[in-house]
């Protein structure tokens, strides 16, 4: 339930009955008030009113109505949301690091005040929040750091289910590497250390490991083939996909899916998968195709689960990008809809890449597109062993999250959400795993079959 405290006003009005005042107007004697006009009265009231609401006068105090604290290992993202556009100012302190905001003609309400309890101890770059009255019409909101931060401070205008919305991304000041992150934690010393999120190869894009000594002699190193997939579970954070009619969160049925899959693919020899989300954060579009092509993935599988109008729409589905328009107005549909998460999500427009932004618009990328079908095709080959489908074609649309122009990328729709049978089996943990081999064996069938000419060399280390 959303607190909306100081949205109301309790006023009295002007008594019902005329009285008798006397009143000294230099005559004898006492007589009675006269009668007010009542349009004179309307007009008074009126500018009374006008004048509690005025800005020259004592200014209405807007209240919060939501706050969400959403970390993740590359940004923590604070969100205020409130029912008008929020006026603000923001500075950074040092020693010790603090981001301070100050809300203009913000009332410190409950809402305001459950800020300090978002926060976890885990969060990477949030010590604690504080809120309080700074001066009459001012609440001032402190961010203690952990380390320096390059805050990008912005706003979005109300969409979906969400009011006027300040966004707080606190990003690090070195941005994060994750290709660097993925060679870490491959290595051997976090293998040995018990790490079961990757294996015990070191990577060694382009050129092998420098060559071991042993007994004098130099050995060079064994090198095998390994296969990077990115996973990407759809929406996070802020977007939450789409809501089954049982309360089911898309973004948490798809991350569920995701790390399952991920374990699986683990598992295979020559093979490794990385997430572009691994919590509950809201990542656009355009970064995950980043980030898919800065770990030099050779496959980018996109999770989502479907959502229709009516409840009996069913079945998994796969889709690959479009060059010229949609091979159906339902795939169409989809692709508009799962295009719309960065206006959910909240996206700084100021911070997109025009580079970027141009490669991933560039749509001239044939020889992708044909080998994103043979992947789509061995998934849903494989889909179908698990669940009905919806269609029994790979099908075409302008999704965003597929533009990676050298990458072979599909986007599954594991079932419909929005189907209460289907939204039970997404839930099931028994199920969850089904599908996640499903998918594992329509990328191991790919790569069997359809092999990329240059996957990633990977130095093995004795």
């Amino acid at each position: 339930m959303r607190d909306r405290t100081g949205e109301g006003y309790t006023r009295r009005g002007p008594g019902a009955q005329d009285d008798l005042t006397p009143i000294e107007d230099g005559t004898e004697g006492v007589r009675p008030r006269a009668r007010i006009d009542r349009r004179r009265l309307l007009k008074f009231a009126g500018a009374s009113l006008a004048l509690l609401v005025s800005p020259v006068g004592h200014a209405a105090r807007s209240s919060l109505i939501a706050v969400r604290v959403w970390p993740s290992p590359e940004y923590t993202r604070i969100t205020l949301e409130g029912a008008a556009q929020l006026r603000f100012s923001h500075m950074l302190v040092q020693d010790p690091d603090r981001l301070v905001v100050d809300l203009d003609g913000v009332e410190l309400n409950s809402v305001l005040q459950s800020l300090p309890s978002k926060v976890l101890d885990s969060d990477p770059y949030i010590r604690l929040i504080r809120a309080g009255q700074n001066r009459p019409g001012v609440v001032r909101v402190v961010i203690e750091l952990k380390s320096a931060i390059n805050p990008q401070v912005f706003t979005l205008d109300p969409v979906g289910n969400y009011g006027h919305r300040l966004v707080l991304d606190l990003h690090p000041t070195e941005e994060h590497d994750p290709l660097l992150a993925l060679i870490m934690k491959d290595s051997p010393m976090d293998a040995a250390m018990g790490d079961s999120g990757g294996n015990s190869n070191a990577v060694a894009r382009s050129q092998p490991a420098e060559p071991a000594q042993r007994g004098g002699r130099r050995q060079e190193p064994a090198v095998n083939r390994l296969y990077t997939v990115a996973l990407d579970a759809g929406h996070g954070g802020e977007d939450p996909g789409a809501i089954g009619r049982g309360g089911s969160y898309e973004k948490n049925v798809t991350l569920s899916i995701a790390r399952r899959l991920k374990r699986k693919i683990d598992a295979q020899p020559g093979m490794r998968a990385v997430l572009t989300r691994d919590g509950d954060y809201f990542v656009p579009l355009h970064q995950r195709v980043a980030r898919a092509r800065r770990v030099r993935a050779d496959l980018f599988v996109s999770i989502h689960a479907d959502a229709f109008v009516r409840p009996e729409a069913n079945g998994s589905s796969v889709y690959v990008l479009s060059e010229r328009g949609a091979s159906s107005s339902a795939a169409r549909w989809l692709a508009q809809k799962e295009n719309d998460a960065d206006l959910v999500g909240g996206v700084n427009l100021a911070r997109q890449d025009g580079h970027i932004a141009r490669t991933l618009l560039d749509l001239s990328q044939t020889a992708t597109i044909n080998d994103s079908f043979k992947l789509g095709r061995a998934m849903l080959g494989e889909l179908g062993t698990v669940n009905r489908l919806h269609k029994p074609e790979v099908e075409q649309a302008g999704f965003a999250v597929l533009r990676a122009p050298d990458i072979p990328s599909v986007l599954v729709e594991t079932a419909f959400i929005s189907n209460p049978q289907e939204e039970r089996r997404l839930n099931d943990e028994a199920y969850q795993d089904k599908m996640a081999t499903a998918l594992m064996r329509g990328i191991k069938r790919y790569f069997q079959e359809h092999a990329p000419s240059a996957p990633t060399r990977v130095a093995q280390l004795d």
